[in-house]
């Protein structure tokens, strides 16, 4: 038996931010790992592709609304950097 009366079953014990982390970044969790099924069959490999080309088509189609004139989406593109020799 617990000694904590907030511990009980039923009863979550609350988490509390400390006042002062001196600078530390909060901890983030990285969520469950992925572990590669054992067995692969046909059917998830075909899903496998079945959704690489939806997701392939999904890209077109954002790139091509992106590009058009008043498009409301805009491509970020990467800055051209200078060898390092000239300046």
């Amino acid at each position: 038996m617990t000694q904590k009366a907030n511990l009980f079953k039923g009863k979550a014990k609350k988490k509390s931010i400390p006042p002062n982390r001196h600078g530390k970044a909060p901890v983030t969790r990285k969520g469950k790992r992925f572990v590669k099924p054992s067995k692969v069959t046909k059917e998830m490999d075909a899903d496998r592709e079945v959704s690489k080309f939806i997701n392939q088509c999904n890209e077109i189609k954002a790139a091509t609304l992106a590009t058009k004139d008043g498009g409301q989406l805009g491509i970020i593109k990467h800055p051209v950097e200078l060898p390092s020799g000239a300046k």
